[in-house]
This record gives C-alpha cells, sequence and structure tokens, in this order.
C-alpha cells in the first residue's frame, strides 16, 4: 500500500455553490473511509480555495475513481484535480519510514 493525495482546485464561488453537493460529497468520503482507502480529507481554509484528501491505496486508480465519482467534480465545483503519490516518512503511518542513525 502507498500514501496518495488528491489535490482539489476549488472554483471561486465554492463556498457559495457547496451545500447542494455537500451530503453527497460527504456519503462517498465517509464510505471511502469505511472501506479503507482514504484516511483524512479537508479543505484548506483562509482562503478556502483547495482540498486535500489522503488515500491508502495500491495504485492511484482508487483515487482517480473517487474523484471522478464526487459530486463536487462532477457539479464543477473544483476547477482541477490530480493525484499525487507521496512517500510518507514520518509518524506512525509513514509508509517508508526514515529514521536518522543512532
Amino acid at each position: 500500500m502507498k500514501h496518495f493525495l488528491l489535490l482539489y482546485t476549488f472554483v471561486d464561488d465554492y463556498l457559495k455553490r457547496r451545500p447542494a453537493f455537500r451530503d453527497g460529497h460527504l456519503r462517498n468520503a465517509w464510505e471511502a473511509q469505511r472501506q479503507g482507502s482514504l484516511v483524512l480529507a479537508g479543505a484548506l481554509a483562509d482562503p478556502a480555495d483547495t482540498g486535500v484528501l489522503l488515500f491508502e491505496a495500491d495504485s492511484p486508480a482508487v483515487v482517480e475513481a473517487f474523484a471522478r465519482a464526487d459530486p463536487y467534480v462532477a457539479n464543477g465545483l473544483v476547477k482541477t484535480w490530480r493525484v499525487r503519490e507521496w512517500t510518507t516518512v514520518v509518524g506512525a503511518l509513514a509508509k517508508t519510514p526514515v529514521r536518522p542513525p543512532g
């Protein structure tokens, strides 16, 4: 398993348009979390222009499928999205821990 980040860039009026699609988005997110692929998710604040979702999966295909099915993406609240593999090296959940010598 690897870590992947799903990065959303929201449209300028995201906060205004979000209420109509938030329930569906949250349902999908909590279901992905229940199934074990979504670890943590949320929007950056001040300004709320970016969403960051941390996934644990064997391949980026899981993350891409989530994004394509997300009501925020399907209804134009997300200008762009991309998936990046994240090499995690520090912390209890790190996939490739690296410790200093000694």
